[in-house]
C-alpha cells in the first residue's frame, strides 16, 4: 500500500509509504493520498490529521521515473490531476492538518507538508526547493505558501538555488512551526495531536477557513468574515460547553460539533 491510515484516539494519521523511493509520488500514490484525505474529511472519528513519512524519508517529491516515461502521465497532468487536487482538500478540510516532517522533504513533498496548518519537523530532517535542479518551477502551491511564510526574497532564493535548509533553520524563518529531537519526535506530535482533537473542531475549522480567506481579502472584507464565522461558531455544540465548563469550573467535552 503507497498510503497507510490509521485511526487513534482521534486522530488520523497518513502515512506516506514507498520508502524504497523515499516516498516520492507516482499517479497511484497521489490518488491513494486523495482517496485517504476525503474518508478523513467525512469521517466524524477523525478530529485531526497527520502526514507523515515512512523510513528516512518524509517525501522526495515526484518520481522521475514516472515523469520521464514517454508512456506516463504528462507533466500538467501530474500537476493538475495529482499535485492540485492534494493542495486543495489540504486547505479545504475544515480539521486540523499538521505535517509531521521525518526526513528531507523536497520538491512538492516540501509543498505538500508547508500547504500543512502545522508543521512539525526532527531536527535531522531538511527541506529542499528541489525544482531547479531539473529546470522546473516550483509546483504544489510552493510558490503560494512559502513567500508567505518566509518572505519574498528569502524564498525567491531558496526556490532559484535550491539549498537545503536544516529544520532548524527552517524554524528560525519562520517556515515551521516547530523542531523536535529526533528521539522525541514521535511522542511529540502524538500528544499534540491528540490534545488538538480533543478541542473544539468546528472552531478550528472555522478558524482555518478565516486564515484561508485573509490570504486575499481586504481588512474590511476579514472584518465581515470573522462576523459571519464567529455567529456560526457561537451556534455550535462546543461553544455552549465551553462556557458551561467554564462557568462550573470544569473540563470541557467537546465533541467537534
Amino acid at each position: 500500500m503507497n498510503i497507510v491510515s490509521t485511526v487513534i484516539n482521534g486522530v488520523c494519521e497518513i502515512k506516506l509509504n514507498r520508502p524504497d523511493v523515499f516516498n516520492s509520488f507516482n499517479k497511484e500514490m497521489a490518488m491513494a493520498m486523495q482517496e485517504a484525505l476525503d474518508t478523513c474529511e467525512v469521517d466524524e472519528k477523525v478530529r485531526a490529521i497527520v502526514i507523515t513519512g515512512e523510513g528516512k524519508a518524509f517525501c522526495a517529491g515526484q518520481d522521475l521515473a514516472e515523469a520521464t516515461d514517454p508512456n506516463g502521465p504528462p507533466l500538467n497532468s501530474i500537476v493538475k490531476d495529482h499535485y492540485n487536487p492534494i493542495i486543495k482538500r489540504i486547505r479545504t478540510i475544515e480539521k486540523p492538518i499538521i505535517a509531521a516532517v521525518n526526513g528531507v522533504a523536497a520538491g512538492a513533498g516540501a509543498n505538500i507538508a508547508l500547504a500543512c496548518d502545522i508543521v512539525f519537523a526532527k531536527e535531522s530532517a531538511s527541506f529542499i526547493q528541489a525544482f531547479s535542479k531539473i529546470g522546473l518551477i516550483p509546483d504544489s502551491g510552493g510558490t503560494f505558501f512559502l513567500p508567505r511564510l518566509v518572505g519574498m526574497q528569502k524564498a525567491m532564493a531558496l526556490m532559484m538555488t535550491a539549498d537545503k535548509v536544516g529544520a532548524k533553520e527552517a524554524e528560525e524563518m519562520n517556515m515551521i512551526y516547530k523542531t523536535v529531537a529526533d528521539e522525541d519526535f514521535e511522542t511529540t506530535v502524538k500528544t499534540f495531536a491528540e490534545k488538538i482533537a480533543k478541542m473544539p473542531t468546528k472552531g478550528l475549522g472555522l478558524t482555518k477557513r478565516a486564515m484561508n480567506q485573509s490570504l486575499t481579502n481586504s481588512l474590511e472584507q476579514q472584518l465581515e468574515v470573522e462576523e459571519e464565522l464567529q455567529t456560526i461558531a457561537g451556534e455550535s455544540y462546543d461553544f455552549n460547553e465551553g462556557c458551561a465548563a467554564f462557568l462550573e469550573k470544569r473540563k470541557p467535552q467537546f465533541k467537534g460539533q
